[in-house]
This record gives C-alpha cells, structure tokens and sequence, in this order.
C-alpha cells in the first residue's frame, strides 16, 4: 500500500520526527533553550500517547477510517500551525497537535492493511508501511538540505499531503465492517488477567525503547552540528541518509520469520543502540556519524515493525488495538526520554545524554518473548492465521 507508507511518511517522518530535524533553525529563530526544546518534544510525545489511547477506544465503536481521518486532520492542522508560528508557544502548540496524529495513523492502518491485503503477505505490507518514517525523514532532510533556513513552506507541503494521502488510503482500502475493525479479522477481544500479564513484557520493552531513542530523534542533527560542529548541509545530508536507510525497516516482516519475535527484537534493539552510541562517540566525524545514522534509522525503524509483529502475535483479533498499545509505550518513553535527555545534555552535556540512551535501548533488548511459538492455526471466524506467543 504505496498511500499508507505515504501517510506514515508524513505523520511520522514529516510532522513529528520533522521538529528534531529543524531543531537549528527552530532554536536560533524562537530562542529555545535546551531544556525548552526537549520539553516541547516531550508535549509532542505526550500528545502521541493521548492521541493513540483515543484511537484504541474509537475504533471498536467508530471504525477506523474514522480514526484515519483524525490522523490526517491533527497532522494537517498542526502542520499549517507550525508553518504560521510566530512565537514559541505557538511552535509548542502546533508540534504537539501535529506529532499526536501519527498516534492514530498506525492504529488505523493497521486495520487497513489487514482488510485489504491476504495472507501471507500481511506482515510484510505491515512493515513496508510502517517504513514510511525513512522516506518522510529523506524528504524532509532534502528539504532542509536545499533551503536550509526556508523551513514554513515544508510543513505547508506536509499539511497537504496528509489530506492527500489520507484521501487515497480511504480510496483504496476494502473497510471492514463494524464487527471486523479491530484489524485481524474478528470480533475485539476482551483481554482477561492471562493477556494483560503477557503484554507486559512488549509494553516494558517499548517504553525502554523509546526512552533510550529519544536523544537522537530529538538532539541529533543538534549534537553534530552544534557538538561536533559540522557545517548545516553535511547535517542536514546526514539527516537524508538516516531516512533513507529507515526504509529497510521494510525487512522487519522478513526478520520475525526468519529469526522470530526473540530474535528479531534483540538484533534491531541492539542495532538502535550502537547507532546511539556512534553518534556520541564522534559527533564531529563525518563518515562515524554517517555510519551511526544510518545504523540507528534502519534498526529503530525495523524495531517499531518488530512491535507490530509481537503486538499481532499476542492480540491476532485485534491488532490494530495492540499496535496502538504498544506504540504509546514506545512513545511515552520517548517523551520521558526527550526531557531527560534535554536535562542530562544541560547539565552534563549532549554525548552523555545519547550515552545514557544507547544504555537503556541495550537494556531493551534484554526484555524479550520468554517462547515464542509460531503455530500456524486458521482463526475460525477469519481468514487470517494465528501467531502465539505465550509465557511459561
């Protein structure tokens, strides 16, 4: 589905990673400190969360081509309200508006992808849709390497395309009706005392995630051009390399089968983590930054994939509630992450924040499936097969 990696590309590469990448330039014309700048992407975060719990309640009752649409309006609307900013508090406002859409976006794409595409190829559209973050990264980053300081016009060009491509999604897909909104092919489950201890697990997993990634999705295109110094084009170069490589988180569908969800997970934590680390090691090196970005938007991006998988695996007659789950553990810890890591580059400077988050994505990847069984197994009132994971 070309239009959903569209609209990914946009809620999430464009509108919500698209502050960090702007940072320079945002913090010299509103005077933002580094303690204010990560305090307004912990709000972008925070707005994430609400917006993705609200999708989990909405689309049982609403559907989700409703929560599409509220993805696609919140992204627009804050989009249009960074591009007219003309004061901090009016930035804040419109980066919190427009990073809460990508928090209904997953969600309802989710359902799409599962109603529209058969088996077995659900798994690997699931993960080429959710690559969409590298291409909107990419573009953004050209963007930014053109026209460095003309920064309005692109989140112009991102409000429209959010209508846009939500417009051809909605087009495009074959909607399920009331009772199959859930995004696997069935009725919503009611999750007893037994699913609730095995999301645990995945929730811890994905908060950690997100913590420890925050400092590079927040301060990194800062860190090599403040830090280590690096001239704005190399940066914003840097930037365009990093989303082109998030693209390979296509691959994550590929990784669970080959390697399973325990695998999958480890490699793509431990991935984002030493792209981390790279990055606080020589920020001012041109080719270890490249290798760290690089590193770092191909392993998160097929981390985020490797959480839709667990998410199906464990919830397979709701996934999209799943996805929506776990997605706002990942992003509460990413805004944890953001405040800490403006307060830890305050105080003791940018490399030891990024140091802090490669040690908690390690972490992460310490918090995997205890088993994992890959059965097979038609689901009776669906089409789609069931993947399990169970605890001892």
């Amino acid at each position: 589905m070309v239009s959903g990696t569209g609209l990914i590309a946009v809620s999430y590469g464009m509108v919500r990673y698209g502050y960090g990448l702007q940072l320079p330039q945002l913090a010299a014309e509103f005077s933002l400190s580094t303690s204010t700048a990560g305090a307004i992407a912990s709000g972008s975060f925070a707005a994430y969360c609400l917006a993705a719990l609200t999708a989990q309640r909405l689309m049982p009752r609403r559907g989700a081509r409703v929560v599409l649409w509220i993805a696609a309006l919140l992204a627009a609307a804050g989009a249009l309200l960074v591009a007219v900013a003309w004061s901090a508090p009016v930035l804040a406002a419109g980066v919190l508006v427009a990073g809460s859409a990508a928090g209904a976006a997953s969600p309802a794409l989710v359902v799409a992808v599962a109603a529209t595409v058969r088996e077995p190829l659900v798994a690997r559209a699931q993960a080429v849709v959710n690559a969409g973050t590298g291409v909107g990264v990419a573009v953004a980053g050209v963007a930014t390497l053109a026209a460095p300081q003309v920064w309005r016009p692109v989140w112009v060009g991102a409000a429209v395309a959010a209508l846009a491509t939500a417009a051809v999604v909605d087009r495009l897909t074959r909607w399920p009706d009331g009772s199959r909104e859930t995004g696997a092919g069935t009725t919503p489950e009611q999750p007893g005392g037994g699913l609730r201890r095995r999301m645990v697990r995945p929730v811890l997993a994905a908060a950690l995630a997100g913590t420890g990634s925050a400092a590079v999705w927040t301060f990194g295109r800062d860190l090599v051009t403040t830090t280590g110094g690096l001239p704005e084009r190399t940066t914003a170069a840097l930037w365009c390399l990093l989303g082109v490589a998030a693209v390979l988180g296509a691959l994550s569908g590929d990784a669970v089968r080959r390697l399973g969800l325990g695998g999958a997970w480890v490699l793509t934590a431990v991935g984002t983590a030493l792209g981390t680390a790279l990055l606080a090691l020589a920020p001012g090196q041109v080719l270890v930054a490249a290798l760290a970005g690089a590193l770092f938007g191909g392993a998160y991006t097929a981390l985020s994939g490797v959480l839709i998988a667990w998410g199906a695996a464990l919830r397979p007659r709701a996934a999209g509630q799943a996805t929506a789950t776990l997605f706002t553990a990942l992003t509460a810890g990413q805004a944890l992450g953001a405040t800490v890591a403006g307060t830890v580059a305050a105080r003791a400077g940018a490399p030891t924040a990024f140091w802090v988050g490669a040690a908690l994505l390690v972490v992460a990847a310490g918090v995997v499936p205890r088993r994992a069984a890959t059965d097979r197994r038609p689901v009776p009132t669906g089409g789609r097969p069931e993947v399990r994971v169970e605890a001892p």
